[in-house]
């Protein structure tokens, strides 16, 4: 894994294959807190394969960048029905689920306290149930019928959490894009076409949202890259 493109030369990680020391200071946030979104998209833009799970387009060098930054994280942010297509068990770090029904997925029902959150709505129709299995204090009540993700990460913050990371899906992107919460997105282009229909990483309502890049790294023509918001 090489650098293509870094804001200066202190970006570079040295002239040999990066390490993951290396990249851990390519990818440190400039301040906290600091929300980071990454995504994984082919190169005709789909951000899933033909059964609608980006585990079937993400590569080594993907998978790498994304260990690495649940590590770098305090918390992880995702839809519940990402989630819960995706198989998400019990992560490293503590996972928020985003959801306006408060269901929990099957897979993380069972996770120890304080390992699964809910962020949801007072009219939601299982929010007693995501109360009994993930205790009071671990659900977010952020709204009547809408998620306020501002105040999620407000709310996050007021816990401690400084380096919030999320993962999707492309409707919560395209969400938090449009409140203004996030401030980069870690995007990886896998060097694939798939064709189909399939979702792109944001999905929704049209927004515009200027990026500047950051970083550009590439390895066996995957792209890796930072851009700020």
């Amino acid at each position: 894994m090489r650098v293509l493109i870094g804001d200066d030369e202190g970006q570079r990680g040295g002239g040999g294959d990066l390490t993951d020391d290396d990249l851990v200071a390519l990818y440190a946030a400039p301040r906290t807190p600091w929300f980071r979104v990454n995504m994984v998209s082919t190169l005709d833009g789909s951000a899933t394969g033909a059964t609608g799970r980006t585990g079937e387009i993400n590569n080594a060098a993907d998978k790498r960048v994304f260990h690495l930054l649940r590590r770098m994280a305090d918390v992880i942010v995702v839809g519940a029905g990402t989630a819960r297509a995706e198989g998400y068990g019990p992560a490293l770090r503590p996972t928020v689920l985003v959801s306006r029904s408060a269901e929990v997925p099957e897979a993380l029902r069972r996770a120890e306290p304080g390992r699964v959150l809910m962020a949801t709505v007072s009219h939601a129709e299982r929010l007693d149930e995501a109360r009994a299995l993930l205790g009071d204090e671990h659900v977010l009540v952020l709204g009547s019928h809408r998620v306020d993700l501002g105040g999620l990460r407000a709310a996050l913050v007021a816990r401690g959490h400084r380096s919030l990371l999320g993962e999707g899906g492309p409707h919560l992107l395209r969400d938090l894009l449009d409140r203004g919460v996030v401030d980069e997105l870690a995007a990886t282009v896998v060097p694939r076409l798939v064709a189909g229909t399939h979702p792109r990483i944001t999905d929704g309502p049209p927004l515009d949202v200027h990026l500047r890049l950051h970083l550009l790294l590439e390895h066996e023509g995957t792209l890796l890259g930072r851009w700020l918001v």
